[in-house]
């Protein structure tokens, strides 16, 4: 019998993956809810304002938290199930399997991944039909490309904060003390161009501003200075900087019983 290839043990992973995100349901709300309700705050709150040059200000914020939620899906879910996956014993029982490792994360990153565009596609429709949000469906096709560059990156970085974090209960408050701070110097929820030009540099030498920023462009290009391909540049060399830093500290088990381990060795 003919072993299956790669491609379609990672479409395997990530239809299995899909489902046991969908049934997680702190996941999914996180996911899908809780962008979501973001959306909707911010049109109840300030959805009357406008930009400077007429428009409704929903046609700023329905992309950046887009982004938010995309963000979300891959880099905040992959740390935490990764690390999960991990102490649960799951990496140690794929590296004795037939199933290569890199089959596997590259299951669990476009499980997060296509999560992260539903969401996304949840949040264009309901800005669109509810409150007005005009498509730009010229630029459509640029604006998913940013999507999938940043799920990109964000997922090697999640996946690296796993690696890193030294166990599972970790890994939550591991993940939102990264990406909590990041979302209020990124531009998600204001334009970063009213923020002070010190907190602008520092928003875009970090990975989410950038993502932000490039996936705005696409509905109100006027609003932000700045070639693209240095924005998409900024978000690939971190995504680099995420794998690497991966591969670095990757571990089959929680620090702890490596520790315990290499005790009972000696």
């Amino acid at each position: 019998m003919r072993r299956p290839g790669w491609l379609a043990l990672a479409l395997a992973e990530t239809r299995m993956q899909v489902r046991l995100l969908l049934r997680n349901v702190v996941a999914a709300f996180f996911t899908l809810v809780m962008p979501l309700l973001f959306l909707i705050l911010l049109n109840f709150f300030i959805g009357d304002g406008e930009l400077s040059d007429g428009s409704a200000l929903s046609n700023y914020f329905t992309p950046a938290i887009a982004v938010f939620g995309l963000v979300t899906a891959t880099f905040t879910n992959l740390a935490i199930s990764t690390a999960m996956a991990r102490d649960a014993g799951v990496l140690k029982r794929v590296y004795g399997s037939p199933m290569p490792l890199s089959a596997h994360v590259a299951g669990r990153v476009l499980s997060a991944t296509l999560l992260g565009l539903a969401s996304v596609v949840v949040m264009l429709a309901i800005g669109a039909l509810v409150y007005g949000v005009e498509i730009p469906w010229s630029r459509m096709p640029v604006f998913f490309g940013v999507l999938l560059i940043g799920a990109a990156a964000f997922s090697a970085l999640g996946v690296a904060v796993a690696m890193v974090t030294p166990n599972a209960r970790a890994a939550p408050a591991v993940a939102n003390a990264v990406i909590l701070p990041l979302t209020f110097v990124s531009g998600i929820f204001f334009p970063l161009t009213d923020a002070p030009a010190w907190l602008q540099l520092v928003g875009r030498a970090l990975p989410l501003a950038p993502f932000v920023e490039s996936a705005v462009d696409q509905f109100v290009p006027w609003l932000i200075d700045g070639s693209i391909v240095w924005r998409l540049g900024v978000m690939m060399a971190w995504g680099l900087f995420g794998a690497v830093l991966a591969l670095r500290f990757f571990r089959w088990e929680p620090s702890g019983i490596r520790r315990q381990s290499l005790e009972i060795d000696t």
